[in-house]
């Protein structure tokens, strides 16, 4: 599986420009601010119809253009494919796969999966709950295409719930219809819960492993996922899990009418790492807490192999300079395999990893 050309035309700062790249390592380099972060968004956005940087698909369009293009020749699934976006502002994009028009992006499942790794996923595990819970998110809905499906509903029930909530205040009436939108939350909630469990078990024993590798064996790295308190085993079945949402829901139901507020559910999820018993959050260094993060990204890009038969797209975001020579090291003795675009400021820096292309005000220079 690799991406064999890319053509942008009103994307970002790229007015029209074409990529061709090598199915190892190609290496993006340039100042800051000229267009290599838009072009692994590009690459990203293409395999999976979601952009890491916004969600709304006008502002990946040019200032100056009313619509951009997104066009890729890929190699995946034993033969030559080609995928191309259309996005406009204000209006809903286009997909074309094979020249075939295609109704969402779950028509491209498996076919150029992705695993981004930028410097603010070095200190995910120091930041909040939200950060932790959109890492395991992205991988969910990129491997199971249901798990996208419940949570795109659960979230909004859960908006109109709060919507409920808040303008009661003002209509005591709304408040005869709270207990459907709890139901539906508490029905929903129960997958969401049982998907993340078993995900997050693989996720967790494939970082301990890389963890593992890197430290030495020194460090026991330990993933626990942690949602509602009244749920003592994730992995029960769902109706049991729905039961102890609901009982959960209804001890909080007074605090949810007082403050105007959903106050609980798996939208409060959230997954711990402990190293040899210790909380990494709390009382890991920060070399301890970049060694995790990466082994947590190097276990997503296994997990999504393990999948889909094929190694994922590894899209490096000026990471290696944000890491010391040791997990430089590491990182990239992990990169042998699949096809990796790294992007760099320091031309001379990591030119002997593979292709190297320089890219100036979203213009290719050289390459």
């Amino acid at each position: 599986m690799h991406l064999i050309e890319l053509e942008l035309r009103g994307f970002r700062n790229y007015r029209q420009e074409v990529f061709r790249f090598d199915q190892g390592v190609n290496l993006i380099v340039g100042s800051n601010a000229q267009g290599k972060t838009n072009l692994l968004e590009s690459i990203g956005f293409l395999g999976s119809g979601k952009s890491f940087r916004t969600q709304k698909n006008g502002e990946m369009v040019r200032f100056d253009e009313d619509f951009g293009e997104i066009t890729g020749q890929i190699y995946s699934q034993g033969r030559e494919q080609n995928i191309r976006w259309l996005l406009f502002p204000g209006r809903p994009r286009q997909l074309w796969r094979n020249g075939v028009k295609k109704k969402s992006a779950a028509d491209l499942t498996g076919l150029l999966p992705s695993v981004l790794f930028c410097p603010e996923d070095l200190m995910i595990l120091k930041s909040g709950a939200s950060a932790r819970r959109r890492l395991g998110d992205t991988v969910l809905c990129a491997l199971r295409p249901n798990y996208e499906a419940a949570l795109t509903e659960y979230n909004r029930i859960l908006e109109q719930k709060s919507r409920i909530l808040k303008d009661s205040h003002e209509d005591i009436r709304l408040l005869s219809i709270l207990p459907d939108y709890n139901e539906r939350l508490c029905q929903v909630g129960a997958l969401l819960i049982s998907y993340r469990a078993r995900f997050y078990q693989s996720l967790g024993a494939e970082a301990a492993r890389f963890h593992g590798q890197f430290s030495g064996g020194t460090e026991e790295f330990h993933l626990e996922y942690k949602t509602v308190s009244t749920v003592e085993d994730p992995f029960a079945p769902t109706e049991v899990l729905r039961e102890r949402l609901r009982a959960h829901l209804e001890s909080h139901a007074r605090a949810e009418l007082q403050s105007g507020q959903c106050l609980t559910g798996p939208h409060k999820d959230d997954f711990t790492i402990t190293l040899s018993g210790v909380d990494l959050k709390a009382f890991g260094s920060q070399g301890q807490t970049r060694t995790a993060a990466i082994s947590l990204k190097l276990a997503q890009r296994e997990l999504m192999k393990r999948e889909f038969g094929e190694e994922p797209v590894l899209l490096l975001d000026d990471v290696l300079s944000e890491l010391d020579e040791k997990r430089q090291d590491f990182v990239l003795n992990q990169i042998k395999s699949g096809q990796v675009f790294i992007t760099c400021c320091e031309p001379g820096r990591f030119t002997k990893l593979g292709k190297t292309m320089e890219i100036s005000n979203g213009q290719l220079v050289e390459g």
